[in-house]
């Protein structure tokens, strides 16, 4: 018997470790491309490129807002969630342009044919690279910016959002963090103990006095809709809370539908705070 314990305490640390080691091939799921021409699916899209602080050089595409003054349109910084590249979001961009605002298409690293491997350092270096390119070389003010993340792309524009506040925050459907997500779908697992990343969003937005929307479909079986609706409960500025009825989390309608863009699009409209305002909406329960 104890040979049998021994062995079967082996085993089982050995596939600890092989887990603890190869962990981000069961987050990260990167498409690399080809991708094509941006115009091609996004009439008036350009290919831009910016280099993150660690030397890592990503490429994006930049969409104008349609029919709106560059000067005065709102800009959208679009952090994608852990899978696909930016052709998939492609329709999400010609939606907000159609609707007067800009949009920044990040790839992070690893993904859509840029260099490196993901991880949640790393995510944040991108995102940082892509503010700086919208705020540096593009003269976007911050009061024109909005941050929209899409499942683990609102853990890193949450992050993103407490080094560089911008005018609002959409979140799509967000989790508390990553670790939540993790022991739901491997309840077997110590998650906790084993995760190297671990976007805390729900503790993070607790000190951001950012309005922000957070978006959710009610039939989410992979972000289940408790953990939207707990992140926008911890919200400390003033939150919307929009739920996609039937929806569930890869679902056409939470890309480019209809209370999506208008969250985004309400938000952009939203008169700015003055320094200072604390927040006063009403908390989701």
């Amino acid at each position: 018997m104890t040979r049998v314990l021994l062995m079967v305490l082996t085993i089982m640390a050995v596939l600890l470790v092989v887990l603890w080691a190869g962990q981000r091939k069961l987050i990260y799921f990167p498409d690399g491309g080809p991708l094509p021409p941006p115009e091609i699916l996004l009439p008036g899209g350009r290919e831009v490129t910016f280099r993150t602080a660690d030397g890592v050089r990503l490429s994006a595409w930049y969409v104008p807002a349609a029919k709106a003054p560059a000067a005065s349109a709102p800009v959208v910084l679009v952090a994608p969630g852990n899978a696909g590249n930016r052709g998939a979001r492609a329709p999400l961009a010609a939606a907000l342009a159609g609707r007067g605002l800009a949009v920044l298409l990040v790839d992070y690293r690893g993904y859509g044919g840029n260099p490196g491997h993901p991880g949640e350092a790393g995510l944040a270096r991108d995102v940082d690279a892509a503010y700086r390119y919208l705020t540096e070389e593009l003269g976007v003010p911050p009061s024109r910016l909005l941050y929209f993340g899409e499942s683990l792309g609102a853990a890193v524009v949450t992050g993103l959002a407490l080094r560089h506040p911008p005018a609002g925050l959409v979140l799509r459907s967000p989790f508390t963090d990553l670790a939540a997500v993790g022991r739901r779908h491997y309840p077997y697992l110590p998650v906790g103990a084993l995760l190297k990343d671990r976007f805390p969003v729900a503790e993070r937005i607790g000190s951001l006095r950012v309005p922000t929307a957070v978006v959710y479909g009610t039939e989410d079986s992979i972000v289940v809709p408790a953990e939207s609706r707990e992140v926008a409960r911890r919200a400390a500025g003033p939150v919307r809370l929009v739920a996609v009825r039937g929806a569930d989390h890869n679902d056409r309608v939470l890309l480019d539908g209809p209370q999506l863009i208008d969250a985004v699009v309400d938000l952009a409209a939203r008169p700015a705070d003055p320094p200072g305002t604390t927040a006063d909406s009403p908390r989701p329960r």
